[in-house]
């Protein structure tokens, strides 16, 4: 256990929702937000949050549109959420031994 740090564990990515997204978005790429807010279970404006702070972190990207008349909103992870994922995951390994 001397090798773990606390500090390492992204406190960005931690939270329950925030890493269900992740988790999801690492093999799926992109998603719409209807789909993440059945998915995760969630309220609409709970999964806005979270989006949000995915998204103000660099993690994902959200892309707005319109199909038809009906607003589309999509979260694609980025390189930079690729990696911390990565590095999230590295560190839960290193805690769990």
């Amino acid at each position: 256990m001397a090798q773990f740090d606390i500090g390492k564990i992204d406190d960005v990515i931690h939270g329950r929702v925030r890493l269900g997204i992740m988790a999801y978005l690492v093999d799926a790429e992109a998603a719409e937000f209807n789909e993440l807010k059945a998915l995760l279970q969630v309220t609409q404006g709970n999964l806005s949050v979270h989006l949000r702070k995915l998204e103000d972190a660099g993690y994902i990207e959200i892309e707005k549109s319109f199909m038809g008349r009906k607003p589309l909103t999509r979260a694609r992870i980025t390189p930079a959420g690729r990696k911390a994922f990565a590095s999230y995951l590295e560190a839960l390994g290193k805690l769990i031994g």
